[in-house]
């Protein structure tokens, strides 16, 4: 049966200034969870979900996880776990978000303040946290608000998980979630994550998989201090010399990666797979304007695609210890730290990954014959995730975004990584959805962060309209 949704649909929209009001209050709390001194704004803005949540009829705990490791100064933010209904005739859901921001001032280049929602005259709604992650978060609440205010009974029940510490390395999460796997969660058929943009602007997508990152610096020392280039240029092993090579030795500027080995270890490209990237809404000029410029490697849409979801790629990002502020200072600096990371895809293991490019280093290390002396760090270290599009969780969503938008969804693997996705699919053995509510223009982590009162709005329809059709899908 298709869903009866017109009037849900239609009290959404007579809801819609109440849901901007929602989302003005929860982005005027500066819940950012990497500064010290906004620990408490982040608890305030944990609380005022629960509140809301209450309010909705819903149960909350929030879970106190102690200190933060290694900041013991510091409360970790709770990790809200709640319920929107227990009928054992349904089917559970899943739904996380997280309720932290990254930072955001003024005088970072914001047009307006970034704690005070602001909609210009194209429906673009400023703010930080506004598509990331507060505005998805708050699409579950006003899906369940408009519900009861058309009288259409919530056709699942929900689990929900928000946590408060996503932007700043989600302490405690991994715990919790491996701790409830077999009790909070036990009951849970299928998660579904809103918390990443579609590809575009004017079509939506559903997300199967995110690359991996395995994060590394390399560190060169040699001199017991830093040294004046007039006086011992020439005569002594420079670390920043050695850096420089080792570094230039991982990737070509086409992005071809030149470690032996890596290339080896990639999942090989399906005909299934490959014909899903012919039909996406993505144009080469889509990508030169989030570029900035013309400076893309490949040429075809089909190809740039690929390389951003479903190759690994190396990116160099920065050397500690070199000089780096304006003007000209002749020094050779002591001991350098070049940082990089490789961006990781089915089915590229953690530790076989680091076995070659470790080796790689050392190799290119003793080629160097340097005096100096080298080490090989591992900073991070996560998985690759990679769903199945076609298990009903998918189907259902997809069914959704048709009814919704009129079009059927593009089906896409980020670039980047979210770790939570692997934790729940493995923790949990169930399927894990990207549900994406904003769009590629979003600006999430950068100044001027917005969300697009369509976006808000039709994304909030979505999301009501994914939990009906997944009530009805057939599992096999």
């Amino acid at each position: 049966m298709v869903p009866q949704l017109d009037s849900y649909f239609k009290e959404v929209d007579g809801l819609q200034d109440k849901f901007i009001e929602r989302l003005r209050e929860a982005v005027a709390i500066p819940s950012i969870s990497s500064e010290d001194e906004r620990r408490p704004d982040v608890i305030k803005m944990g609380e005022w979900l629960a509140s809301q949540i209450r309010a909705l009829g819903g149960t909350v705990e929030l879970r106190q996880l102690g200190k933060q490791p290694g900041r013991e100064h510091l409360e970790l933010p709770p990790c809200l776990l709640g319920r929107y209904g227990d009928d054992p005739k349904k089917r559970n859901v899943l739904i996380y978000g997280h309720y932290d921001v990254q930072p955001a001032q003024l005088s970072d280049g914001w047009a307006t303040d970034p704690f005070a929602l602001s909609i210009d005259d194209k429906g673009r709604m400023y703010g930080r946290g506004s598509t990331d992650d507060k505005g998805p978060v708050l699409g579950w609440l006003n899906a369940i608000e408009a519900h009861q205010k058309a009288g259409i009974e919530l056709p699942v029940n929900l689990i929900m998980c928000f946590e408060g510490m996503e932007e700043n390395g989600s302490e405690g999460l991994d715990d919790t979630i491996r701790a409830e796997a077999k009790r909070f969660f036990k009951d849970t058929d299928v998660v579904c994550i809103s918390d990443n943009y579609w590809l575009g602007t004017e079509k939506p997508c559903l997300t199967y998989g995110v690359r991996g990152c395995n994060y590394y610096s390399v560190e060169v020392s040699g001199p017991g201090q830093d040294l004046h280039s007039g006086v011992y240029g020439g005569v002594s092993h420079e670390p920043m010399t050695d850096l420089i090579r080792i570094m230039n030795s991982f990737v070509d500027p086409d992005g071809t990666i030149l470690v032996k080995g890596i290339s080896d270890l990639v999942a090989p490209l399906t005909d299934d797979e490959a014909a899903l990237y012919p039909p996406i809404a993505f144009t080469m000029q889509d990508l030169y304007q989030s570029l900035g410029s013309e400076v893309a490697i490949h040429e075809k849409k089909e190809d740039a695609l690929m390389h951003k979801m479903r190759y690994p790629s190396i990116s160099l990002h920065g050397i500690e210890g070199a000089f780096y502020t304006p003007g000209a200072k002749t020094v050779i600096p002591a001991k350098v730290i070049g940082k990089f990371s490789i961006r990781t895809v089915p089915n590229m293991e953690i530790h076989e990954v680091t076995k070659i490019i470790q080796k790689h280093v050392e190799e290119e290390w003793a080629k160097l014959k340097s005096k100096n002396t080298m080490k090989f760090n591992i900073v991070h270290s996560g998985k690759w995730w990679v769903e199945d599009p076609k298990h009903w969780n998918y189907t259902a969503a997809a069914k959704a975004v048709e009814r919704v938008f009129g079009v059927k969804p593009d089906m896409t693997r980020e670039g980047g990584s979210i770790p939570v996705t692997l934790t729940f699919q493995e923790e949990l053995g169930k399927n894990v959805l990207l549900l994406p509510m904003g769009s590629s223009t979003d600006a999430a982590h950068s100044i001027n962060e917005k969300l697009d009162k369509r976006n808000y709005i039709e994304g909030t329809k979505l999301l009501g309209a994914y939990l009906h059709y997944l009530a009805e899908e057939p599992t096999k």
